[in-house]
């Protein structure tokens, strides 16, 4: 009885507390905060959501210093990353799928493509005309 009580104060307690590296992660965690980079793209696939709806789903991999994780992308944030990027993901929920752990964004989750661009640097115009 009293193991059950421990069991539940555990899985209460991870569920709402967000990770902040990817070995960190437990099946039924929300509010999942991390940044990653981007290691494999799957190929998009069209598939019919239990609301009757056409969506496009991509499972990605991605990883950071601590291990690896599938992420699941729906729609728009497909053609919002690409291989190599560095993303920050806010508010996901990490869950388990034929023995797999994922994570997804849900509805209130964003992700965020913070790839660092080289900058140009601005030229300094001399005032002299010739």
């Amino acid at each position: 009885m009293e193991t059950d009580r421990i069991h539940s104060y555990l899985a209460k307690k991870f569920k709402s507390a967000g990770a902040s590296s990817i070995k960190d992660l437990r099946a039924g965690m929300s509010h999942v905060t991390l940044k990653a980079r981007i290691l494999e793209v799957a190929k998009p696939t069209r598939v019919v959501t239990r609301y009757g709806n056409n969506a496009t789903v991509a499972k990605m991999l991605i990883g950071d210093e601590t291990g690896t994780i599938q992420l699941c992308l729906w729609n728009e944030q497909i053609t919002d990353v690409s291989i190599g990027d560095i993303i920050q993901i806010e508010n996901a929920k990490a869950s388990m799928f034929r023995g797999k752990r994922f994570l997804s964004l849900g509805k209130k989750g964003t992700i965020n493509n913070e790839t660092l661009k080289p900058q140009l640097k601005p030229i300094a115009l001399s005032n002299t005309a010739t």
